[in-house]
């Protein structure tokens, strides 16, 4: 029963765009999961692409220091999941001298694959 996990934090993308790429790929064995996002057209499918290899070097990490065998391509993207991080304001000029506010939204991303043995 292998687990890895996988974070990156503060990706300057709302979550609201990478929750769309996210939905994709939950659920499914991370070879299906590389080849989704390697055919989406989204900006973040890139990023959520590498923290993915970044869980599977970390389960095939384990893996070795324990001296076992696994099939990394089996696992299966069991959580991933995006949260908001911090919000940067800016200000627009705007009609008559006054101004409003633009708030650039970042993501913090964790991504969890495991065994199919999990139930």
């Amino acid at each position: 029963m292998a687990t890895a996990v996988a974070r990156v934090k503060r990706i300057r993308i709302a979550p609201r765009k990478v929750r769309l790429v996210a939905d994709l790929i939950r659920g499914k064995k991370v070879s299906d999961a590389r080849d989704i996002l390697y055919f989406t057209s989204k900006g973040c499918a890139p990023i959520v692409g590498k923290a993915l290899e970044s869980a599977v070097a970390n389960a095939e990490h384990a893996a070795a220091e324990q001296n076992e065998r696994i099939d990394t391509d089996e696992m299966i993207v069991r959580t991933i999941r995006v949260d908001e991080a911090e919000t940067l304001k800016r200000f627009r000029p705007r009609a008559r001298g006054s101004a409003s506010q633009i708030r650039k939204r970042s993501s913090h991303l964790e991504l969890i694959i495991s065994d199919e043995k999990e139930s």
